[in-house]
């Protein structure tokens, strides 16, 4: 319909929250998919509540065709909107009445219809292969604002609802699944209906339907859930781990949050194409097939763990986000901060073995890594558009979000919550006993704001959180704390840490942990102001534990011996820059293996941070480095060559003279570890060293190690011949692999025809991508652009483009970035400005590439492409080595 007025929609147009004179109180919702021509079409019918006599009804759609609208009042009077709008860049559909509809309750209903998206997201169609023939499916992905793509809706998470959901003309083969177990199905021929039961209230970015071909296992809780794990036709058995992993945190959270999961089933589904790791839609879960299967054969302990990790982060949100969800996105930390943390608590649970709180460490240098950019964000977030709310789902919400609960934790852990041990376990009996509980009940089926979540620990505690926790979440950035030790008087100074080197304005209210010599002697307080001292005279008088006779020790003895570490456990989200003299007792401390591996690891972290920001110089990380030789623990051996990663990269542009030296300095670093572990896995041997195996080779690999490239090459070539050869166990797949490509070149194939018919050959996803991850490792950059392009045609699925870009070499760096420019249209029409895009930009516009983005002769035709680098970009990758 042509509109009669256009200034009668001025009104809403740039707004960010939809108007709220009507709310949705329920969805009849019809969907009709046609899989072959790839569309779709349907009709809602929303139950609303008119709160204010209005002439407008406004709601969210786009990408969609709107055919017959009306509304039904309450008195059964049906009201035809006299002009219907639909604005695409506000995602708004505006409904204009002749008379205004007056309060109370009615019934809007909507036919409407649009094209399944080719992006992965909205409602979007998928591809799979089944008896050597290419298929259509159809999957769900709306969080954070694309349920609009496929229906009209109040489309905002505060604005709840109970959603009817039916299922028209699924091909009788297929499977059918949402948020609600099946009440009806009706069969016509070859085709069904699927009727579903009434969702209890929820957000629109929560619901979801998938359809398509499946097999599945399914297991039930010990109160009765029914939980099912969708998977690939005849690969069952490959979702056995995820679903004991699912019933056993169903179980876990039930106990831990006093609240039991609400909805009469799970379902787990693995889908062929899909844009991130996974979702948590409230009762279906969608998952990327790596994240969801597990092969025995060919799941490496990194990817067993990953598995872990992610299953219990999405079943966690089913309390977390679905059941308790944030009034607005600027609140969405309470959703992916929490569910990330509560994750490594179940997974700790399941999987002490892991040590899965060490590697937490891992998390905490993410969120300071990103956090200390210049173009970093506050936790909290005012949204101006929609569309930015995508901008969002970053290592600040996640990483930073998840390490502020940790170190509120750590803090508040005997003090808050009056624990008689301040020991990580009781703390958490505590947290769920007293606080997380009460919020859960507090807030179980409404909208939570940050405020609400201090307002209940201040309420169980007498203690005002937020004066402390508002500096965290209002304000971006975090303090790197200088320590000076004089005369028995440590003297703090915190200034606010960014990564090149300048400090910035920001202060906070720093829980600071201090141990002296001795885990035994431990102190703590709150640093409020700038500056702060603490005297430590009667910390060291004893500082070894022994009797008094100590004090006769000489005292320069006394004082050479005492370290100082700051922030114990590093569970504080800050930096410390110690003096010379710290510094020098802090690496002694190493070297004597006095410390604990969190402190090792918080040490090695900080000086990195430091060195690249210009505070610490390069020979001093080297030498602090080299007290590490002997480091066998995972979480700092990964740490260490985390670091011979970056700097070897950096180097690269700005020291070339120096490579091949740092090369070996690394190599001489790490080869211990590679000794002492071996290429294959011993009887009972751990999960941990099966990790640290897996990282050490490919770092020797990647530095060029020609003994561990030699063996590597050779074990690749008797697996050719030999399949069943048991000198290629999985964990050392990937450092093969990138040997393999090292020896390749323009004149020297081999290696990566080989490696391309294995990708080609190959059934499990999880070999499919760490073949992927490794093919652009090869230092020839002619064979770095046949990878790259190799990405862009058919064989790749659209999804499985980020593994291949995650592997580029040093050498490659330049080429990427000009094939970058030169396919930028034809990435963004193929990928769209969503998800994926993020990985094309950080793997590829490195800070040097950045800059030359910003030059205009640069971009050339690539419009935007700077812009969205800018934008996007959150950090150089962690490590050229990271596990697949």
């Amino acid at each position: 319909m042509e509109h009669q007025d256009p200034q009668k929609i001025e009104q809403f147009k740039g707004q960010p929250r939809l108007p709220t004179f009507a709310v949705p109180k329920r969805y009849d919702l019809t969907i009709k998919t046609d899989l072959s021509a790839c569309t779709f079409s349907g009709t809602v019918l929303i139950g609303l509540s008119v709160l204010q006599a209005t002439r407008f009804l406004v709601l969210n759609a786009l990408e969609l065709v709107i055919n017959e609208v009306s509304f039904t009042d309450s008195h059964n009077h049906r009201h035809i909107p006299c002009d219907v709008v639909v604005d695409s860049d506000d995602e708004i559909l505006v409904l204009v009445f002749e008379q205004a509809l007056g309060v109370g309750d009615g019934v809007l209903g909507i036919g409407f219809s649009g094209p399944l998206s080719e992006h992965m997201k909205g409602f979007y169609r998928g591809t799979y292969v089944e008896g050597g023939v290419k298929k259509n499916m159809a999957a769900t992905q709306f969080e954070a604002v694309d349920a609009r793509r496929c229906f009209p809706c109040w489309d905002e998470p505060a604005l709840k609802a109970t959603f009817k959901i039916t299922l028209v003309d699924v091909p009788l083969e297929l499977t059918a699944l949402s948020n609600m177990p099946i009440s009806l199905e009706k069969v016509d021929g070859q085709l069904k209906t699927v009727y579903f039961e009434d969702s209890p209230i929820m957000s629109t970015y929560l619901v979801a339907f998938v359809i398509g071909s499946f097999d599945h296992i399914e297991d039930t809780t010990t109160d009765g859930i029914k939980v099912r794990v969708f998977c690939p036709v005849g690969k069952s058995e490959q979702g056995k781990f995820a679903l004991d992993v699912a019933v056993k945190a169903l179980d876990l959270y039930r106990n831990y949050f006093s609240m039991p999961y609400p909805l009469p089933k799970l379902d787990m589904v693995a889908v062929p194409e899909f844009p991130g790791g996974a979702m948590e839609n409230y009762g279906l879960i969608t998952y990327r097939e790596t994240e969801l299967l597990h092969d025995d054969l060919h799941s490496a302990a990194a990817n067993t763990q990953r598995l872990a990790i992610v299953v219990t982060h999405e079943v966690a949100h089913q309390w977390f986000g679905n059941l308790v969800t944030m009034e607005w996105w600027t609140h969405l930390w309470l959703n992916e901060g929490f569910a990330t943390w509560v994750s490594y608590l179940a997974t700790d649970k399941l999987f002490p073995e892991w040590k899965i709180w060490t590697q937490f460490l891992e998390m905490i240098t993410g969120g300071l890594v990103m956090d200390s950019l210049e173009q970093s964000h506050p936790i909290e977030v005012e949204i101006p558009h929609a569309r930015s709310i995508e901008e969002l789902f970053d290592a600040i919400g996640y990483k930073k979000g998840s390490s502020v609960i940790r170190m509120l934790q750590d803090y508040i852990g005997d003090d808050v919550f009056q624990c008689s041990e301040p020991d990580f376990v009781t703390f958490l009996a505590c947290l769920h006993q007293r606080s997380l509980a009460s919020y859960i009940n507090r807030f179980a089926c409404k909208n939570a704001k940050t405020e609400d979540l201090w307002s209940v620990l201040s309420d169980e505690s007498g203690v005002e959180v937020n004066s402390v926790m508002d500096l965290w979440t209002k304000q971006k950035g975090y303090p790197v704390i200088s320590v000076e030790y004089k005369d028995h008087i440590l003297e703090f100074e915190q200034s606010q840490f960014l990564s090149y080197g300048l400090n910035g304005e920001g202060q906070w209210i720093v829980p600071i942990t201090v141990s002296l010599g001795s885990y035994d002697k431990r102190k703590n307080f709150l640093l409020e102001t700038k500056h702060g001292r603490l005297d430590i005279s009667e910390m060291s008088g004893s500082w070894d534990g022994s009797s008094n006779s100590n004090e006769k020790k000489n005292q320069e003895e006394l004082d050479e011996n005492l370290w100082v570490k700051i922030n114990v456990g590093q569970t504080g989200f800050y930096r410390v820059k110690y003096d010379d003299k710290l510094t020098a007792r802090l690496r002694k401390a190493i070297v004597d293996k006095r410390l604990s591996p969190s402190d090792k690891f918080g040490i090695l972290d900080d000086a990195y941070a430091l060195c690249e920001a210009c505070e610490m110089s390069l020979s001093s990380l080297l030498s602090l480095m080299d007290a590490y030789r002997k480091e066998l623990d995972y979480i700092v051996s990964s740490k260490i060559i985390n670091i011979c990663c970056n700097v070897a990269k950096v180097s690269i542009d700005a020291m070339p003279d120096s490579v091949d030296d740092l090369k070996q300095f690394f190599i001489n670093l790490i080869l211990l570890s590679s000794e002492k572990l071996g290429w294959e896995p011993t009887s009972g041997e751990g999960h941990l060293s099966s990790l640290l195996r897996e990282e050490v080779l490919m770092a020797l690999a990647t530095f060029g190690h020609s003994r561990t490239r030699e063996e590597a090459v050779k074990r690749f070539q008797t697996y050719l011949v030999d399949r069943n050869t048991s000198g290629l166990p999985v964990d050392i797949r990937k450092a093969t692999y990138i040997s393999v490509m090292s020896h390749t070149s323009v004149t020297n194939r081999n290696g990566f025809e080989s490696l391309l018919m294995e990708y080609r050959e190959a059934d499990a996803v999880q070999e499919k991508t760490r073949i992927l991850r490794s093919m652009a490792s090869c230092p020839d950059p002619i064979i770095v652009l046949e990878v790259l392009n190799f990405m862009m045609s058919e064989e790749v699925r659209d999804q499985d483009v980020i593994y291949g870009l995650a592997g580029i070499s040093l050498e490659g760096r330049e080429t990427a970035w000009i094939w970058l420019k030169e396919n930028w249209d034809a990435i963004l029409k193929r990928w769209g400005a969503g998800m994926i895009l993020h990985y094309f930009i950080r793997a590829i516009v490195t800070p040097p590439a950045l800059n030359l983005a910003m030059k205009p002769s640069a971009l050339v035709s690539t419009s935007g492409l700077a812009q969205t680098a800018q934008r996007r970009i959150t950090a150089v990758d962690q490590g050229c080595c990271g596990t697949g």
